[in-house]
């Protein structure tokens, strides 16, 4: 299975606002996707597709040498092949590009899948934010990866 790994674009947007609402119970519209891309000095998001589907997406929002990675979704027929390490690689060396040291990250505290391909990628447990996920109602573990 061979993993294309790129910018997203505008031609990106329909299918990145699709997967977001398939993965996520509260999910960024069309329009914040699209706003995103319009201000790159503050979000840098990188899809990966399978041939000509959009497979997986990921984002950043920086924050001075920091940033936050959000957006982090594939689609379930494909989890479970190494897409989402990948496409986080390439996503963190684009924001080391960019001047990141620092990556931080909010995740379910019950997603153990996800928890796990962080800490793979070097990410580190740090504190808990209480009931910060609706529907449900769930904490996250805020974790850093750290230069």
């Amino acid at each position: 299975m061979e993993i294309d790994i790129r910018p997203m674009t505008a031609e990106d947007l329909t299918a990145s606002a699709e997967l977001e609402t398939m993965c996520f119970s509260t999910p960024w519209s069309l329009q914040a996707f699209k706003d995103s891309l319009d201000k790159p000095e503050i979000y840098l998001f990188r899809v990966a597709y399978i041939g000509s589907e959009l497979v997986a997406q990921a984002g950043l929002i920086f924050s001075l040498d920091e940033a936050d990675v959000v957006n982090v979704a594939v689609k379930p027929e494909y989890r479970k092949n190494g897409i989402a390490f990948e496409l986080l690689n390439e996503l963190m060396k684009a924001g080391r590009e960019k001047g990141v040291k620092d990556f931080t990250l909010e995740v379910r505290a019950g997603n153990q899948a996800a928890i796990t391909l962080y800490e793979k990628l070097g990410f580190k447990t740090e504190g808990i934010r209480k009931d910060f996920y609706r529907e449900p109602v769930e904490d996250a573990l805020i974790m850093w990866k750290r230069s």
